[in-house]
């Protein structure tokens, strides 16, 4: 919360934000931006929202005032209503939603979904016949849809990139000992990001592949390395049989041609 409202002025100052483009700028977030004031703030400046309320509990609370439950026409392990108590706390009219789900263990979640934008907004920004505005039951999805996409590629790129190096299966009880997993996985981090700018340079598809699909595609290729005597690498031998082997041999050989390392194709 404690960002946004920095980094909405950066925002509005680099894209020269004024009044009349405020208006039209939907400001859409998750629930840490989703407090009161960090809302009223928005509203005061002339922004649209569309974010999740910050408060788990008061979704909890503004969940109960929901009269009817709709499946998610989406989402059918998802449930959405409207909340009909008073959102006085808000400068301007606001429109909120609930959403509920059960976890696996038959508990409910819940959370409350705030927006500026009317029906027809909705409708038209989730690419859907202007008719269906009529359809309560579509609205209400609509909403709901045009929410999960806040993300959309940041959010993709930000999970690939700790699937890539297994950031969330590897934990530590002390400080000290997670300071340190934390740094191996930026050093993890950044030797894939530039090994994909080194294989790129003769191999340009590459450039298009997220971290994920490098370690487990690219980087499974077996083979073996040769030593001197005094344990410098002399030669990397790799499997023949590997796709991405022969795809990457041109620009290995190029990588290593400064240090004498030779790079060739061999039954491994």
């Amino acid at each position: 919360m404690t960002a946004l409202r920095s980094m909405i002025q950066a925002a509005a100052q680099v894209l020269e934000l004024d009044e009349e483009k405020r208006k039209r700028t939907i400001i859409r977030m998750d629930a840490g931006g989703g407090s009161v004031d960090e809302v009223n703030w928005l509203l005061g400046h002339d922004y649209q929202v569309h974010c999740k309320d910050y408060s788990s509990a008061r979704a909890r609370n503004l969940a109960a005032t929901v009269l009817t439950w709709a499946d998610d026409p989406r989402n059918p392990r998802r449930q959405l209503g409207w909340v009909t108590e008073a959102a006085d706390e808000y400068i301007l009219p606001v429109h909120r939603l609930a959403a509920r789900w059960q976890k696996k263990n038959g508990q409910w979640c819940y959370a409350v979904i705030i927006s500026t934008l009317e029906p027809s907004d909705l409708i038209e920004l989730t690419g859907q016949p202007s008719d269906r505005v009529k359809d309560q039951h579509l609205v209400m999805g609509a909403y709901a849809a045009f929410y999960d996409q806040r993300g959309g590629t940041i959010e993709i790129e930000i999970k690939e990139d700790k699937q890539g190096v297994a950031m969330a299966k590897r934990s530590k009880k002390r400080f000290e000992a997670q300071q340190m997993v934390s740094l191996l996985n930026s050093l993890a981090y950044n030797l894939i990001v530039w090994s994909r700018r080194w294989l790129s340079a003769d191999l340009p598809k590459i450039k298009e592949y997220g971290l994920l699909r490098l370690v487990r595609d690219v980087f499974q290729v077996s083979g073996l390395a040769e030593l001197t005597a005094e344990g410098k690498i002399r030669r990397i031998v790799l499997n023949c049989a590997a796709h991405w082997a022969k795809q990457c041999v041109k620009s290995l050989c190029k990588l290593l041609e400064g240090e004498h390392v030779v790079v060739i194709l061999g039954e491994i």
